[in-house]
This record gives structure tokens, C-alpha cells and sequence, in this order.
């Protein structure tokens, strides 16, 4: 796993497992206080890779909070003009507009499974059956194969923890917003003190496209890739200069550049 640095050198830097599930589990933290605790309370409506940054010690801030709306709870939703990120966006605010907290929660789900395989949810020099990130995931899951979406660049990794990442990911992304998880009960999942709910239903949006496609598929090649570290939350889109304890850089990392491995972009 290499980090680029938007800086003047490049530093290769081991994003272990431990790592990587403490970044997933502060991502959680951080979204759980913008939807239930900040006042008032946000959605970030553009969670994504390239918009959770690592500091130093390998910690994530959510940033960029240009789309983030506000809500109250007298609100069921908020209709609203869709703004965001092609592969993040919940199917019910990318279709209609419809926007809670759980189209971040969506978001997250798809990072999540960004974490956990180290590629970013579409990868076209991969086999077809494993481009979309979202797809692959639930074909292996189904055929109860779902380690096999572990980064295999890590030399060893938590089993347990990497099912628990990967069934909180899948119900991150259900196409129901009613069946997906509020970000202060995934904290709890993730961490093992409450148990996950089984994940039986594949999403319709995934059932609705399975088919092959002959036609020409374009698509935009600023494709976001992935970057790791801890969080913590601002509201400031202009972050600050991180002065670091082994890693030599004038700006934070970005999550997204941290899939930037050439072996797996060759195929797995």
C-alpha cells in the first residue's frame, strides 16, 4: 500500500489492519456526532475517500463540508437538489432528491468496503466481475467468500474484525434507507459489542443491473482512489498544515490516494 503525498516527496508508508479499522471505526465517530450530537445536526451529503483525511498519526478528519445541509428531527427528509459523488450517492437521493442522514450513511458503507480491499469502488483495468467494488462484494458474500475482498497486500489481518467491516458494509448500502444502520449503532457493531444483523437481502439497484452489458461504457477517469488515517472532524474545508512524526508533508494525507497500488490495479 503506497500514501502519495500532495507534497514535495513521496513516502511509502504500511497502512496495517489495525490501521485501517481504527480509521473505519473514527469515520463512524465522526459522522455519528455530525447526525446526532452537533447542534445543528448535518449531513455531509459527499462522504467519499478523497473527502476523509489522515493526519500524522494516521488519524481521519471528515472535511469539505461544501454540500453538507442541515436538519432538524421534525423532518422526516429534506428534498433537495442532488449534489455529490457517482458511487457514493444513496439511491434515493441520487433517483429523487430524498436526503437524511442515512445517504451518508450509504457513503460510508461504500468506504468502508474502500478500507477493507484497498481499490476504489470502480477499477476498470480489473475483470469485469470485480470493476464495481459494490458487486464483487456481494457475489463473494454470497457465495461465502468474503475475505477474499481483504487487501491482499496485507501480510496479515483480524479475520473477525474484517467480516464485521464487511457486514456493516453491506448493510451501510442497502437500497432501503429504513434497512440501513444509524452511524451510532454502527460504532457499537463494529467495535463488538452489539451483534450484526444477518445481511440477506442484495440490493435491488445491484439485482435491477445484473446483466451484460454490450454497449460502450463511458466514464469520467478521475476516478477518486484511497487514503487511510485517523479521525476527527472539521468544519473548515482549509485544512491546516500537519507537521508529522515520520512523514514529511505540508498538507494532511487524502484517504483516496491511498489505493495507489499498481500490483492491484494489474488485477487480483
Amino acid at each position: 500500500m503506497v500514501i502519495y503525498m500532495r507534497s514535495e516527496g513521496k513516502r511509502n508508508v504500511h497502512i496495517d489492519w489495525a490501521t485501517r479499522f481504527n480509521i473505519c471505526l473514527g469515520t463512524a465517530k465522526g459522522l455519528a456526532y455530525l447526525h446526532e450530537e452537533s447542534r445543528p445536526r448535518i449531513v455531509h451529503r459527499d462522504v467519499k475517500a478523497s473527502n476523509i483525511l489522515l493526519d500524522a498519526d494516521l488519524s481521519p478528519k471528515i472535511s469539505d463540508f461544501g454540500l453538507a445541509k442541515l436538519y432538524n428531527d421534525k423532518r422526516t427528509h429534506t428534498s433537495t437538489r442532488v449534489a455529490g459523488t457517482i458511487g457514493y450517492l444513496a439511491p434515493e437521493y441520487a433517483m429523487r432528491g430524498h436526503l437524511t442522514s442515512k445517504a451518508d450513511v450509504f457513503g460510508f458503507g461504500v468506504v468502508c468496503l474502500e478500507i477493507v480491499s484497498g481499490r476504489p469502488n470502480y477499477e476498470d483495468k480489473l475483470d469485469s466481475e470485480q470493476k464495481y467494488l459494490l458487486q464483487w462484494a456481494w457475489s463473494l458474500y454470497e457465495s461465502n467468500r468474503s475475505l477474499e475482498l481483504v487487501d491482499p497486500s496485507l501480510t496479515s489481518f483480524d479475520e473477525q474484525e474484517a467480516r464485521r467491516m464487511i457486514g456493516i458494509a453491506l448493510m451501510c448500502v442497502q437500497a432501503s434507507p429504513s434497512l440501513r444502520p444509524a452511524m451510532s449503532r454502527v460504532i457499537p457493531m463494529l467495535s463488538g459489542d452489539i451483534e450484526i444483523s444477518q445481511v440477506t437481502t442484495k440490493p435491488s439497484y445491484l439485482t435491477d443491473w445484473d446483466f451484460n452489458d454490450t454497449t460502450n461504457t463511458f466514464y469520467d477517469e478521475e476516478t477518486p482512489s484511497l487514503s487511510f488515517e485517523n479521525t476527527t472532524i472539521t468544519t473548515n474545508t482549509n485544512t491546516t498544515t500537519t507537521t508529522s512524526t515520520g512523514i514529511e508533508s505540508t498538507s494532511p494525507i487524502i484517504m483516496s490516494e491511498l489505493i495507489n497500488n499498481e500490483s492491484l490495479r494489474e488485477g487480483r
